[in-house]
């Protein structure tokens, strides 16, 4: 998922291993494929293509995944829908977006 990128090493996803009961729903609700199952747990393998929308934290009924949902390119893809633009988190005082 290499082409799936916000900014590299500042995603707020975190995984705690030790709390996965391997239930696979990470696997199955994250759209950008951050996780796969290895074994009887899942593994993180691309955290900077998390667009931190929060679908695998909620989903963890252990609290294995956290995540502040809402800050990153998701938040920018719904501000650009809800006002008929780009994609933009409004971080850029340009107005050109920065997801």
């Amino acid at each position: 998922m290499a082409e799936l990128r916000y900014l590299k090493n500042v995603v707020t996803l975190a995984y705690d291993a030790d709390k996965c009961i391997g239930c696979k729903k990470c696997t199955e609700v994250c759209p950008h494929a951050v996780f796969v199952m290895e074994g009887k747990k899942a593994k993180m393998v691309d955290a900077d293509a998390c667009m931190e929308c929060g679908a695998c934290a909620t989903n963890c009924k252990p609290g294995a995944i956290t995540v502040d949902s809402g800050v990153g390119c998701v938040t920018g893809v719904i501000v650009g829908a809800l006002k008929g633009t780009e994609p933009t988190c409004d971080c850029d005082p340009k107005g050109d977006g920065c997801c």
